[in-house]
């Protein structure tokens, strides 16, 4: 899965793409400081304990394995994940985050980096918009003092991205229309459907995509009869439609302890709206990584390790952050990651293994793999994902929990451990 970071210049996605990967990236005080786009991997925790709780209480009540110690610096987990980490059961799962270089209004005629930021986000499964709850960056980017109305800029702010995509997917269709046209007379609405997936199929559309930005076109303007004569803004409606289907749009309302008020409460989407404090999170993730703190992201509070190891200005700054964390229940940076990847795109978290008694792969480590897949996943999909040769070859899958034989078309669950 592709998450991509959109919005304009200067408003904190590389901030927010460091904080949730720990990759380093040009962060500044100036538009375009991000000239391409850059990708890195964000751990997110699964939705679910780990299953390996499961297996540690069954080996414990076995007399196979000792009780968790004080001490366990994994707190009880006895996994080994290939990828990620496993600490107190939760469980770090991957995901791409897409850091876009930021988009000025006119990319579709060629502002900025024009198409280019527009193919970046053809490539990505969900999109987080970034926008600046503080008020303290013009609509191209531009740093100022603060704006006065923080709620009209914000609704500004988001509605130029959406503007930007209708007038992109509209010249799409335009250069194509009177061919669409033409199938449309030869085969009627299905014509129609046809045609509009295969011109957006570079951008992921499926035929459930389409069928569904038709109905709502429909809704507002009636019957399909003769497109071949609708006027341009006919046609810009159906864009519209159609790109609310391709690219629905969360929204992180960055700087958001900087702001006065909520202000994020005013905008209008059609995705997940969070207020968000990137640059905070970047600095717990970073003095974590450094040994300073004990830091999970996501929470709301920390632990220092050895405060005789700090200066006064570090305690100060950190006992400001963990009020502010308190306060805000925590940065919101991995609590929107984790709404977008397992809400709104409905993925869930899958656990391949060789053996279904002991949840062992082939080389004898404990849980080893967790997939992020489409919840409802059927075990011969499953198993293309693991390798080809076992989707080649399936004739049978094991519910590892139930040690129950299943189908080609058995649908996995959050959590599940599969053969």
């Amino acid at each position: 899965m592709r998450i991509g970071l959109v919005g304009k210049p200067n408003v904190g996605k590389s901030t927010y793409f460091s904080a949730a990967t720990l990759a380093k990236v040009d962060i500044a005080n100036y538009p375009f400081c991000t000239i391409e786009a850059n990708v890195g991997v964000a751990f997110i925790a699964a939705p679910q304990p780990c299953p390996c709780k499961d297996l540690r209480e069954r080996l414990e009540a076995d007399g196979r394995l000792e009780p968790v110690s004080d001490d366990d610096p994994r707190q009880g987990s006895i996994c080994e994940p290939r990828t990620g980490s496993c600490v107190g059961y939760v469980r770090l799962v991957p995901t791409f985050l897409v850091d876009v270089a930021g988009l000025v209004p006119g990319a579709a005629d060629g502002r900025g980096r024009g198409n280019a930021f527009l193919s970046d986000l053809a490539n990505c499964d969900a999109l987080i918009q970034v926008v600046d709850a503080a008020g303290l960056t013009d609509i191209e980017g531009n740093p100022i003092a603060a704006v006065e109305d923080v709620e009209s800029a914000l609704k500004e702010e988001t509605s130029f991205l959406t503007q930007e995509l209708d007038s992109w997917i509209y010249g799409i269709l335009d250069d194509g229309w009177s061919r669409g046209s033409r199938r449309v007379q030869a085969e009627g609405d299905k014509g129609l459907s046809t045609f509009l997936q295969e011109r957006f199929t570079g951008l992921g559309a499926s035929l459930s995509h389409v069928l569904q930005a038709l109905d709502g076109f429909r809704n507002q303007w009636g019957d399909l009869d003769t497109p071949w004569m609708w006027p341009e803004e006919k046609v810009r409606s159906l864009a519209l439609h159609l790109r609310s289907q391709l690219f629905p749009i969360h929204i992180a309302a960055n700087k958001a302890d900087s702001a006065k008020g909520t202000p994020w409460n005013a905008i209008e989407a059609n995705g997940i709206i969070q207020p968000t404090m990137a640059d905070m999170e970047l600095a717990l993730r970073r003095a974590d990584s450094g040994g300073m703190i004990s830091y999970s992201p996501g929470s709301d509070s920390f632990d220092i390790v050895d405060e005789s190891k700090l200066n006064p200005a570090q305690l100060n700054a950190l006992s400001s952050m963990k009020d502010k964390l308190a306060q805000s229940g925590g940065t919101g940076v991995a609590e929107l990651l984790s709404s977008v990847l397992f809400n709104a795109l409905d993925h869930v978290v899958v656990y391949p293994v060789a053996d279904e008694n002991a949840w062992k792969d082939s080389e004898g480590r404990i849980l080893p793999d967790a997939f992020v897949v489409p919840n409802g996943i059927e075990a011969k999909a499953l198993a293309y994902k693991v390798h080809s040769d076992l989707g080649d070859g399936f004739i049978k899958a094991v519910d590892g929990r139930s040690r129950r034989v299943v189908g080609a078309d058995h649908e996995c669950s959050d959590s599940d451990v599969i053969k």
